[in-house]
């Protein structure tokens, strides 16, 4: 089976970050890398490979040719290939076209049994890719997956949310989001970085998908950003000395008024 893994190569959060004209994040200065919580998925996609029979992992992004940098990070964890899809007209798509493309792209790879992703993207933080890739595809969706196993044609995740924990079934292919509790990603030893250099990254463009133009980018956005601004400064702290022994009351002052 063909596990493929949606990854996204997002803005290093240490990173001073700016914006276009058109309100569109600024992709050139500063560094990138593979969104954190993506590494997650990564990590229970290879643990599956190492369960089932002829198992392979694929990692799949769009972006601009940075987004090599996740896709190799990804490698380095253990994958077995890559695919990027970049394309001039992707610029400025919002989730749902980025679903539209990672759907394509699924499509195009073929024989895939199991797609992957991060319960969110550490940049954006919307979190319904899943859901909307699931829908692209017509696949049942399992999401914020804190286990997951796969037995024969079915897949069962654990999952652990405000109202409690359940457990989900569903037939295969489908689409799994799995959360920051599923497991610590693994760390790549020098070995698995040699080894990544030489593991195939295959680009591909609009076109090979069947994919118009006119449904991805800025102008087939249906998600409009209106104005971005900075966080303000934070306010300095207040500083209360126990001279007297009122500190106390004022604390106590002070947090009523805070909340008022």
């Amino acid at each position: 089976m063909k596990i493929l893994v949606c990854v996204k190569y997002v803005p290093d959060a240490t990173d001073e970050v700016s914006f276009e004209e058109d309100q569109t994040l600024a992709r050139t200065g500063g560094s990138g890398r593979l969104s954190e919580l993506d590494e997650y998925a990564v990590e229970q996609a290879l643990q599956l490979r190492a369960e089932l029979a002829d198992a392979t992992v694929t990692v799949l992004t769009v972006g601009s040719d940075d987004a090599e940098i996740a896709l190799r990070k990804a490698l380095q964890m253990g994958a077995n290939d890559a695919v990027l899809v970049t394309d001039p007209a992707i610029a400025g798509s919002d989730v749902f076209g980025t679903a539209t493309v990672l759907a394509s792209a699924a499509r195009s790879v073929g024989e895939v049994g199991l797609v992957m992703c991060g319960m969110s993207s550490t940049d954006a933080g919307i979190g319904v890719l899943p859901a909307l890739l699931a829908d692209a595809l017509g696949w049942p969706l399992l999401s914020q997956a804190a286990a997951l196993t796969v037995d024969g044609q079915s897949l069962q995740i654990d999952r652990v949310d405000e109202t409690g924990s359940r457990t989900i079934i569903a037939g295969l292919p489908a689409v799994v989001s799995v959360t920051d509790q599923s497991g610590e990603p693994r760390y790549p030893s020098f070995k698995d970085v040699l080894a990544a250099k030489k593991k195939q990254v295959t680009k591909m463009a609009l076109a090979d998908l069947g994919v118009s133009p006119d449904s991805v980018g800025l102008a087939a956005a249906r998600v409009e950003v209106i104005a971005t601004v900075r966080n303000p400064d934070r306010a300095a702290g207040r500083v209360i000395v126990d001279d007297n022994g009122s500190s106390v009351d004022e604390i106590v002052k002070f947090l009523v008024d805070a909340t008022k």
